[in-house]
């Protein structure tokens, strides 16, 4: 349902008091005095603290820096005079008795009258005592329809032109602006160039990435890392190079779904981020990251806002990549959280998203304690597949030596022995194994020369691997995989030194 059909919904069904949170002020109200007129003409009057009553002759200026009198303004109308009733920034009065008293007695009122608020602010902030009165309804970003006839209407009103393709381009990297900002983006390369060009993208792409750290909810993540830099992990890697095209429009012809997203669960350190980095660059899509954390704040609704705003930007920039880093941690235990059941409402509302959506925008969750996560998540359904990502076998830690030798020592990689450093650090993740590295670096360094394989064996013997230290939860994980709970993305999965000693001592 588009959101003035949703809006109508609202007047007809006589809801009081309805609050928009979005900071497209000026779309928002056109949109509303659009479906004001659509039913049967109603009246608008539109309030702000500055100039109070605007757009009607005959009480401009009535309730000028008095939000009370705002309020009381109804009053003043025949109780059968239809009308919406804008007010402007609201939200900063809300916790006002006053004001918070006169809304709840008018939302008993206007349910028998042809009358109602509507709030518009850049953020909710509800208090508690008005979340029973208040509706809130989002206003999407602008589609791509709309897109495209605000950058033809620019383009008509500087003389300048863009063959389809090119357009079709332009109004892709626009997607996930508002309008307000997409004007501006296009009129700085105009300002640059004399008029928009193909090559102006890029400068589309800087503004989307800035409104996007503004957010403070997603971040645009530079994807640099290759496939090819992902040691071991075979399966993982076939999979998701098959899926490569898949959100091309040949897919779509094809009749492929748009691929859904993949759910890593495994071991600290064995590679799960380096992934969803990977996949991003492979696939030649932006990789957005959400710290779920920031999804939570302090005031009623203000966390379900920001998740619908979280998905909301997703659906917008599709198609493209978001990432979820340790999503265990921030829903682990959360129907035993004192607060007021927020977490379990934004919980429900994002894997409802999962499940239901449409969109070509493809989640990558990482997860290291499984028992953390609720059985919802890992319902068929919410993701294409889940993955276990164990520690890498001897074989697969050659390849991850080899990896990060041949970025750090290219030149003269024969002169480190692969094999006897695959053999000897057995439980190591591919983290452990970098740090390793690292610290070889150090040795070298120190006595003004390289490092050898000598000084990444002394570093290795210095580093107590995670397997040892975590050896139960990792036991616990691997037996998990190996129930078919999972899908193991090692084509051969390997064993903890504890787990090799058991099947030795089974088999003699």
């Amino acid at each position: 349902m588009s959101f003035n059909e949703e809006f109508k919904l609202l007047i007809l069904a006589r809801y009081p008091l309805i609050y928009i949170p979005t900071r497209e002020e000026e779309r928002v109200e056109e949109s509303i005095s659009q479906c004001a007129r659509e039913q049967g003409n109603r009246a608008v009057y539109i309030w702000d603290f500055v100039e109070g009553y605007q757009n009607n002759p005959n009480h401009a200026g009535f309730g000028r820096r008095n939000p009370l009198q705002a309020l009381e303004f109804l009053e003043k109308l025949p109780s059968s005079a239809p009308g919406i009733f804008v007010l402007r920034d609201f939200h900063r009065f809300l916790e006002d008795v006053a004001i918070s008293r006169k809304l709840r007695n008018l939302a008993k009122v206007l349910k028998s009258q042809p009358k109602n608020i509507v709030i518009i602010s850049h953020e909710v902030a509800i208090t508690e005592e008005l979340s029973d009165v208040l509706t809130v309804l989002d206003f999407p970003l602008p589609s791509r329809v709309e897109i495209k006839e605000e950058v033809k209407s620019l383009l008509t009103a500087t003389g300048g032109y863009l063959e389809e393709k090119n357009l079709d381009e332009i109004v892709r990297s626009c997607q996930g602006l508002s309008i307000e900002r997409i004007r501006r983006a296009i009129a700085k390369a105009i300002a640059i160039r004399g008029q928009l060009e193909p090559d102006d993208v890029e400068l589309i792409l800087e503004e989307k990435r800035r409104i996007i750290r503004q957010t403070k909810i997603l971040e645009f993540y530079p994807a640099v890392e290759k496939i090819s830099d992902i040691g071991g992990l075979d399966n993982l890697k076939e999979w998701l190079l098959r899926r490569g095209g898949s959100f091309s429009q040949r897919a779509r012809q094809y009749g492929l779904p748009n691929p859904r997203g993949l759910l890593l669960v495994g071991i600290q350190g064995t590679g799960k981020s380096l992934t969803a980095k990977a996949i991003a660059r492979n696939w030649h899509l932006p990789l957005l990251r959400l710290d779920v954390g920031r999804l939570f704040g302090g005031l009623v609704g203000e966390s379900e806002s920001r998740t619908r705003q979280m998905i909301q930007l997703s659906e917008a920039l599709a198609p493209c990549i978001l990432w979820i880093d340790e999503i265990d941690k921030a829903f682990s235990g959360f129907e035993g959280k004192g607060d007021s059941g927020t977490t379990s409402r934004v919980f429900g509302t994002f894997i409802t998203w999962l499940a239901e959506k449409k969109s070509p925008v493809f989640v990558v969750a990482t997860a290291n304690n499984i028992q953390s996560l609720p059985p919802e998540m890992l319902r068929k359904g919410r993701f294409d597949e889940i993955f276990f990502v164990g520690l890498p076998n001897q074989e697969e830690r050659r390849a991850i030596f080899d990896v990060h030798l041949s970025r750090l020592r290219s030149h003269n990689l024969k002169n480190y022995d692969l094999e006897r450093l695959a053999y000897e650090t057995p439980d190591f993740s591919g983290a452990e194994i970098e740090q390793a590295l690292i610290e070889a670096m150090h040795i070298g360094f120190s006595q003004n020369r390289d490092f050898t394989t000598d000084d990444i064996l002394e570093a290795a013997s210095q580093i107590v691997p995670l397997a040892r230290t975590a050896g139960e939860q990792i036991q616990f994980l691997q037996d998990w995989a190996s129930s078919g709970k999972a899908r193991l993305a090692s084509k051969h999965s390997s064993l903890t030194s504890r787990m090799q000693r058991q099947l030795r001592e089974t088999e003699s």
